[in-house]
């Protein structure tokens, strides 16, 4: 099970990769951006298997990006915290440069929610 460990790298863009660096993180970030909460909707929106989900929800639990509600027993909620929320813009522009260099010509990138 993959674990997070915080960067001591004194460069901001190292230390905040050690956090959004992996796959599944960013996916697991969108989709509660996109309004996923419960471990089954990441399930169903990512097919992720429940090991790896597991684990990346307790990384964003140390990291500080989302909280479990509640901490203990079944059917929680996993939330974005403010420090997640601090990254939309992150996202918007992560969403606009894939929308314009990464799709053919006809092709319809989805789009971001706006807030």
């Amino acid at each position: 099970m993959k674990t997070y460990q915080p960067s001591r790298s004194p460069c901001p863009v190292g230390r905040a990769a050690r956090v959004l660096g992996d796959r599944w993180v960013l996916l697991i970030l969108r989709e509660a951006f996109f309004g996923a909460e419960r471990f089954e909707d990441f399930i169903e929106r990512l097919g992720i298997n429940r090991a790896a989900l597991t684990s990346r929800l307790a990384i964003l639990q140390e990291a500080g990006l989302m909280r479990r509600d509640p901490p203990r027993g079944k059917r929680a909620r996993y939330v974005l915290t403010d420090s997640a929320k601090a990254l939309t813009p992150m996202y918007r522009e992560m969403a606009q440069w894939g929308a314009e260099h990464l799709f053919e010509d006809g092709e319809a990138p989805a789009r971001w929610p706006a807030s």
